[in-house]
């Protein structure tokens, strides 16, 4: 019995202990940190892990600047910008590969939805023409989504929780109504 559970601790120790020193450092603040998610800015820089993050759950990474990643485990692959990796659990720490990589982590907490019904009439805000979906699973759903200058969007209805992340900058003007 003693030594089935000694083997169970080194075997959950050892992704851990696989990440390089450089990696243990702080681990990046939250730009948003509630009661149903936590998000992280992640800068990859060439070369370098970064910081390591632990998840207790489920998470998303998105990829602001995507390229070759370099991914805990070893392994690399190459992420377009705008696309989406889902994790479970486990020790994330990164390294961009060649060229500069921007990733956005959302951790994803067990919490009771705050979703209302949309009883407004309004078509809800995805699909939406110009949108593409990069993502869905039964918990999240990722869209790519591209405001064209001078051309407002239709009015419409957030009829889930949203995250949103911006690829690039610009100026976006905004006419929220509530109802």
């Amino acid at each position: 019995m003693t030594k089935t559970l000694l083997t169970n601790a080194l075997l959950a120790a050892l992704p851990a202990a696989v990440l390089p020193l450089t990696a243990w450092a702080q681990t990046p603040a939250p730009v948003i940190d509630n009661a149903r998610v936590t998000v992280r800015d992640v800068p990859l820089e060439p070369g370098k892990p970064a910081p390591a993050i632990a998840h207790a759950g489920d998470y998303i990474i998105l990829y602001r600047t995507g390229g070759r990643i370099q991914g805990s485990n070893g392994r690399v692959a190459r992420h377009a910008d705008g696309s989406a990796v889902w994790g479970h659990g486990g020790t994330t720490s990164d390294t961009a590969v060649g060229a500069p990589a921007y990733e956005i982590i959302v951790e994803i907490k067990d919490a009771a939805s705050n979703t209302v019904p949309n009883t407004t009439g309004l078509p809800p805000a995805f699909p939406r023409p110009g949108s593409k979906k990069v993502f869905e699973n039964g918990k999240v759903r990722v869209w790519n989504y591209a405001w064209v200058p001078g051309q407002p969007t239709a009015m419409h209805f957030h009829d889930t929780e949203v995250v949103v992340t911006y690829l690039q900058d610009g100026d976006v003007a905004f006419n929220i109504n509530y109802c």
